[in-house]
């Protein structure tokens, strides 16, 4: 593993406008319109995570609180450039449409691993695909010479035997 995620030099995108969402820095301020979207969407949720991690995310009785807690550490990580996560919202940034989290990877054979989710609500418009296909081009102006998407363009399985 490298020791900094990114050089310092690298400037950390704080944006990405596209044509169905925008996609920027997920702060403590979004934690309302992110409670909503997880847990609206928490039965799709679960059932793209990694099967084989017993994480039951997100609780049935998740609080505004708990949420508060991730968004925090989810900010901090972004701030010290360990991991970034972004919101994904409405173009006039009324919902929370989902999130894309880039954080380094566990696989040696991989620079970062890029987690991502849209709304359950969203799913028969082809949001998430859409995403996917946005988010792929975009991390390419990353300074990552691999990146791998668990779950999407690596199965659960092949990722899991990759990290030993």
């Amino acid at each position: 593993m490298k020791d900094k995620f990114v050089p310092d030099g690298f400037i950390i995108p704080g944006c990405l406008e596209a044509e169905k969402f925008r996609l920027r820095i997920l702060t403590v301020e979004d934690v309302e319109k992110d409670y909503e979207a997880v847990m609206s969407s928490r039965e799709y949720l679960r059932s793209i995570l990694d099967p084989m991690d017993d994480d039951t995310w997100p609780e049935e009785d998740m609080t505004v609180e708990v949420c508060l807690r991730d968004l925090k550490r989810h900010q901090d990580d972004f701030v010290n450039r360990r991991a970034f996560t972004y919101t994904v919202v409405s173009l006039d940034e009324t919902i929370c449409l989902g999130c894309v989290y880039i954080n380094p990877s566990e696989a040696e054979e991989y620079d970062a691993e890029v987690y991502l989710w849209a709304r359950q609500s969203e799913l028969a418009n082809g949001l998430e695909d859409y995403l996917y296909q946005m988010v792929k081009t975009w991390i390419k102006e990353w300074p990552f010479e691999r990146v791998a998407f668990p779950g999407r363009d690596i199965n659960w399985t092949d990722w899991r035997s990759k990290l030993g």
